[in-house]
């Protein structure tokens, strides 16, 4: 089950033309819209299930830029920057608290790893730094960990994804965007090779822009068009605690579990160390672009074989514009929670920090991440299908970045000046 996020009262029907048609209601696509809509640009948001109703209410909520890649780095910052200006933006709280984020490390290597990525990130004047392990006892109370040091920056931070997407939803749809729920996009409609509309399972609406903005999905949708987006489902379990008295307000990662303060008191803990990988036939068709991920992440990688590689192959990969689609027939991708590695989070957790012995399961939920080849996502047009722009593979961290990321596609989708330069996110880089 999906956390439950604050209901938002979307649009039962749409205008007939627009001018940019937004596919997919998760963070980034909403955020694009609320750009737009303030840029009083008229804009359709087309979900075909609940808006958030996958990883953008699944993820943990950190807002971070430790171990970013650089070229990554000025989006995060972007985000800092826009974050920290949404309660006055949307009249209305996300949870943002700029309280820090640590990652401790067990090992000389993986402290090595800190000290390479900060000798990387020099440049960028940011105000991460390294900690002994002396300086991690006294800012983490309480704890039985060996560490050999850790990388702590203060200016990172968390929001709720459970407020952040409604929250954003209701300021797109208080400016003029129309937001439809449970509505699928079939397919593109074009004029001479270019965009001219969407055809949806209700019917068609034209525009001059589309911007995909559809996760998991967006391989799919691109791929009944031809063309080819390397992605890859990978499977993240979570769990949150009821209130509780814990060490910290500074989100703390470790190797092998992760933990943050929640805003109702709990914590929201994950399994760091371990993501499931499901195998589809995606992962056999692309799997030879993953190596040098496959090597380095081989360990963090539990593979399994079952119903959903044959679930996969029940869903059609073409398909014509008046045909019931994959997005019609999965309104929600909603994986099972892995128990087992629910609770070695908590075994490892409690070990390092004992406080957590104490703790109370409120939820557990799992949400399928959408993976690129070099971990950042796509962001810009499709050069193939003029009118089209993408924005998508996320890669596991979009929630932090969401809101330069919507606002970059906006900008990209618009003519507008750039929040920041879209370069490392082109789709002609695969």
């Amino acid at each position: 089950m999906a956390p439950a996020i604050t209901p938002v009262q979307t649009s039962a029907t749409f205008p007939a033309a627009t001018t940019v048609v937004v596919i997919g209601g998760g963070i980034v696509g909403l955020t694009a819209a609320l750009a737009l809509a303030e840029r009083k640009i008229p804009v359709v948001l087309l979900e075909k299930g609940a808006i958030a109703g996958e990883q953008s209410s699944r993820n943990l909520g950190w807002v971070r830029k430790t171990s970013r890649l650089a070229e990554d780095i000025p989006l995060a910052l972007a985000s800092d920057r826009l974050w920290a200006m949404m309660p006055h933006r949307l009249g209305s709280d996300v949870g943002y608290r700029q309280a820090g984020i640590m990652f401790v490390a067990r090992t000389q290597a993986q402290m090595a790893l800190y000290e390479g990525w900060l000798k990387s990130v020099a440049q960028l004047s940011l105000d991460s730094r390294l900690l002994s392990r002396h300086e991690i006892a006294a800012m983490v109370p309480g704890g039985r960990g060996q560490w050999a040091g850790g990388i702590y920056t203060p200016s990172d931070g968390r929001a709720e994804p459970t407020l952040a997407a409604s929250a954003i939803a209701k300021a797109a749809i208080a400016r003029g965007a129309f937001i439809v729920e449970n509505c699928a996009v079939r397919s593109l409609t074009l004029s001479a090779g270019k965009v001219s509309g969407v055809v949806t399972e209700r019917g068609e609406i034209r525009c001059d822009q589309v911007l995909l903005a559809g996760g998991l999905w967006s391989r799919r949708f691109l791929g009944n068009h031809g063309v080819s987006l390397p992605t890859l489902p990978l499977i993240c379990s979570v769990l949150r605690t009821r209130p509780m008295a814990g060490p910290t307000e500074i989100a703390v990662g470790a190797p092998d579990f992760s933990f943050r303060k929640h805003q109702d008191g709990g914590f929201i803990i994950t399994q760091r160390g371990a993501l499931d990988a499901s195998l589809v036939p995606d992962h056999l068709l692309l799997g030879l672009r993953y190596l040098p991920q496959l090597r380095a992440q081989r360990g963090n990688l539990r593979i399994s074989l079952g119903k959903n590689f044959l679930h996969d192959l029940t869903l059609a990969r073409h398909w014509g514009a008046k045909s019931i689609t994959p997005f019609e027939k999965v309104r929600m991708m909603d994986p099972p929670a892995n128990r087992a590695l629910n609770q070695e989070a908590m075994d490892n957790l409690m070990a390092a920090w004992p406080a957590f012995a104490k703790a109370e399961i409120a939820d557990t939920w799992a949400g399928t991440i959408d993976v690129t080849p070099d971990s950042n996502p796509v962001i810009g047009p499709v050069n193939r299908i003029p009118g089209l722009t993408v924005a998508t593979g996320f890669s596991g961290h979009g929630f932090g970045t969401s809101p330069a990321a919507g606002q970059l596609a906006a900008d990209l989708v618009s003519g507008c000046q750039p929040i920041i330069d879209p370069a490392p996110y082109r789709f002609e880089r695969f």
